[in-house]
């Protein structure tokens, strides 16, 4: 979970990578995002046939596994490593509105199909997949940026979160430099920010990676593999 604009599509990947390569796991990455879909910026080669929507078992009467399983979309040549979320042109529009009762099913679905469910949640609590993953994750990784834009929806929606059901004091809380340190006020933000457990440098691959669709392509940046590695074992 994060702010804006805060890297929160390209940690999940990049996580739910690392945890896949590196810990013989089986592993989804399920996107709640239906204002700006995730799928076309993950595969935006893939053909519109090979592409599957979460909204499709989400619009049944009941969340069933069979239906579940047939809106993952696979990774080439990674076996046990898929994604979960909504196709090019879709909105909350598209399909039936669901309660959070179904958004809790869906989730204790793919927790039993899989070791490792990385939610890539969308900046309001307004959605009842990113409310509902927050409330049963084991753990949360807080997202934020050194930037006033950052620190002002903190100010703003951190007080949404005052229900203990939220562990707000067990999040992880992650800075995120997604552009060149030099223009950052990033001790200032930590400053404010507080109990900040890891700092992710910049890195000019992954920002390439992101604008280009290729966020699937391995990292060689060692300061930001040596950080990401630390925070996959503290989420492991």
């Amino acid at each position: 979970m994060g702010s804006p604009n805060s890297g929160k599509t390209s940690l999940a990947t990049k996580l739910a990578q690392f945890i896949y390569d590196n810990k013989s796991a089986t592993v989804l990455i399920l996107s709640t995002d239906y204002e700006t879909p995730t799928l076309p910026v993950i595969f935006p080669n893939k053909k519109a046939d090979e592409l599957f929507s979460v909204g499709v078992p989400l619009s049944k009467t009941d969340i069933l596994q069979s239906e579940v399983l047939k809106s993952f979309v696979t990774v080439k040549g990674k076996m046990n490593f898929g994604f979960l979320g909504y196709m090019d042109g879709e909105n909350k529009f598209t399909y039936p509105s669901y309660d959070i009762k179904k958004a809790k099913a869906l989730l204790t679905v793919l927790m039993g199909l899989v070791d490792f469910v990385i939610v890539d949640c969308t900046s309001s609590l307004d959605n009842l997949l990113s409310e509902e993953a927050v409330v049963m994750a084991d753990t949360v990784i807080r997202l934020a940026t050194p930037d006033i834009k950052s620190i002002s929806y903190f100010s703003s929606q951190l007080p949404l979160y005052v229900d203990p059901k939220y562990k707000t004091e067990q999040l992880i809380v992650v800075l995120n430099t997604i552009e060149k340190e030099l223009f950052l006020p990033i001790e200032e933000a930590k400053a404010h920010f507080k109990d900040i457990a890891f700092t992710l440098p910049y890195c000019r691959t992954l920002r390439e990676q992101s604008i280009d669709g290729n966020l699937l392509k391995a990292i060689t940046n060692k300061k930001y593999v040596k950080t990401l590695k630390l925070i996959a074992e503290k989420v492991v």
